[in-house]
């Protein structure tokens, strides 16, 4: 029974026919009162049409409904015939589905209509008793007071229907933006490792071809620097990987600290690439997630110094731990010969950035992820020329991240 009536609300036509075809039997059961029966019954038929219609057209089946009344009430008149139809009970009907589908307005206005039909029967069929006038009244009422309960009801289901879309909708999102997240994460990371690796074996490649005949010596340390950071990138490589393979695995992040970094300064100095290293404050404590981030844009800055600085560059790496943030100086010569500037802890680099790296040619996949790391870890990023055509990147990390309200 229950799945027929969900079967039923979803036709209306169907279910209005069902209607309309009860309100015909009482008309049919009282023919037998009428003088005119042909007429009686071809009125009891057109009352009940417009019911068939009344969700499908509420406002033409209602007007249709008030004239067929009307003509009804002058039929009676013209006839001498005072026999009542039951079909009018869709006057309710209607009434009903005007306020409950529709709206108030539109069933006011239905409303007056069906005063002005029903003070028209009175003045033309004769005076009402006073049993058939509260019988009109109280039904109207409770077809209106009905109509209200169900219209609230419908309003409620509505708008939790369009809450729960707006939550698929909100859900779907999150979830894409994760995936989206997670997938640029992970491409981050892959750039950052095979970058790094990649640059550093071909600059000890092309040199260890060079120096194969007249210094086997030089040759096999460069072979050497060559193994090593093929290990240490596939050693990364087989970490994130891994994070692709296991699903909702949490990421277990390397603790880099100094150590990292002199392993990287130490490696880029294998490479030919003049460095200089200097650390102020304690950064073997900071997060996993902070720690990955210093790495990375160390990592990454030097072998852009590597990639593009010329020949005979220098490079000067600055970390100091503030209080609340990690402060992060990495300059380089550009290719020219430079003097170093060393300052004391708390004082920054001579930077002097002149242009941004977004007017600046060939900014790319390196400084988009960068950017993207330092956006997840909450600080700032710099990155531009100095006044003496060298690069500069200046990175600000907060040791702790802000929780909202």
């Amino acid at each position: 029974m229950r799945r027929f009536s969900l079967w039923l609300r979803g036709k209306p036509l169907i279910s209005d026919s069902i209607l309309a075809l009860l309100l015909l039997t009482l008309d049919v059961l009282t023919v037998g009162e009428a003088r005119n029966k042909v007429a009686y019954l071809v009125l009891g038929v057109l009352l009940v049409v417009p019911i068939i219609f009344r969700r499908t057209y509420p406002r033409g089946a209602a007007l249709v409904l008030v004239l067929i009344s009307t003509s009804t009430t002058i039929t009676h008149w013209a006839g001498d015939d005072s026999s009542v139809h039951p079909a009018l009970l869709g006057l309710g009907v209607m009434l009903y589905t005007l306020v409950a589908y529709v709206g108030r307005r539109e069933g006011l206005w239905y409303l007056g209509l069906l005063v002005f039909d029903s003070t028209l029967s009175f003045l033309l069929i004769g005076k009402p008793e006073g049993g058939d006038l509260a019988f009109t009244a109280l039904y109207y009422a409770l077809c209106w007071t009905f109509a209200e309960f169900v219209g609230a009801r419908h309003a409620y289901d509505a708008e939790v229907a369009a809450r729960l879309a707006v939550a698929d909708y909100d859900k779907e999102r999150r979830a894409h933006d994760a995936v989206a997240a997670e997938r640029t994460r992970i491409a981050r990371e892959l750039h950052d490792v095979v970058a790094h690796a990649v640059s550093v074996i071909i600059v000890q490649a092309d040199g260890a071809r060079f120096a194969l005949r007249d210094n086997p010596d030089l040759a096999e340390k460069a072979m050497t620097t060559i193994a090593g950071t093929g290990r240490d990138a596939l050693r990364e490589l087989r970490r994130t990987v891994e994070l692709l393979r296991i699903e909702h695995a949490p990421e277990e992040l390397p603790q880099h600290g100094t150590a990292g970094i002199a392993k990287v300064v130490r490696m880029m100095r294998d490479t030919g690439l003049d460095v200089s290293l200097e650390l102020c404050g304690e950064i073997d404590t900071v997060t996993p997630e902070v720690s990955l981030g210093i790495h990375r844009i160390v990592q990454e800055s030097l072998t852009n110094t590597l990639r593009h600085a010329g020949p005979d560059p220098r490079a000067e790496v600055r970390i100091e731990r503030a209080e609340n943030d990690v402060l992060l100086d990495i300059v380089d010569s550009g290719g020219a010969p430079s003097a170093r500037a060393h300052g004391k802890c708390g004082e920054s680099l001579p930077t002097r950035i002149t242009a941004p790296a977004s007017l600046i040619p060939g900014s790319g996949l390196g400084l988009v992820g960068m950017r993207e790391r330092i956006a997840v870890l909450g600080g700032t990023l710099t990155v531009g020329r100095t006044g003496n055509g060298g690069w500069a990147v200046h990175a600000t990390i907060p040791l702790y991240r802000a929780v909202p309200d």
